[in-house]
């Protein structure tokens, strides 16, 4: 899938398709440049072998990964378990088309509802569930381990 959008007066172009074994090298120094305590090979190899998961990577027109999602569903279920976009592409609309090919995947696959937790400080993150048409629906105390709750985020399909 092809998607070409236009954000602050640049094109940006990315193909989205599912993560494989070969996209972790370049998926793990991703999630290290975004998260305090990130996920590690084993975690991102779980979700590959996963039949509730789906991991999908954003490509750069040189087929480098620029981002990727791991949404997961178990009955009707969905959650969206970890995101990022590398931090050269960040603000171009890639997160975006991210959680847009995987709240499509993830209706088609029979959800009636996704959650998701995030950061209180992520501004930037909540901003885009919400424009996603994500609510918030609770808290987490003291989630993350420097003590920070985490925001609770729903999204259900009509």
């Amino acid at each position: 899938m092809h998607i070409m959008r236009q954000e602050m007066g640049a094109y940006t172009r990315v193909s989205i398709s599912p993560m494989s074994y070969q996209d972790l090298d370049e998926v793990i120094a991703i999630e290290a440049e975004s998260f305090s305590r990130p996920w590690n090979r084993d975690h991102f190899a779980a979700e590959l072998q996963s039949p509730h998961s789906f991991p999908l990577a954003a490509r750069n027109a040189d087929g480098r990964i620029a981002g990727y999602i791991c949404p997961m569903l178990v009955h009707d279920e969905g959650e969206i378990l970890d995101v990022a976009v590398a931090p050269g592409y960040r603000g171009q609309g890639i997160g975006r088309q991210l959680l847009q090919r995987a709240l499509g995947d993830l209706r088609q696959r029979g959800a009636a509802v996704v959650m998701l937790e995030v950061r209180i400080s992520n501004m930037p993150a909540i901003e885009l569930y919400r424009r996603a048409g994500f609510s918030e629906s609770g808290s987490r105390k003291r989630y993350y381990e420097n003590g920070e709750d985490a925001l609770l985020m729903t999204y259900h399909f009509e």
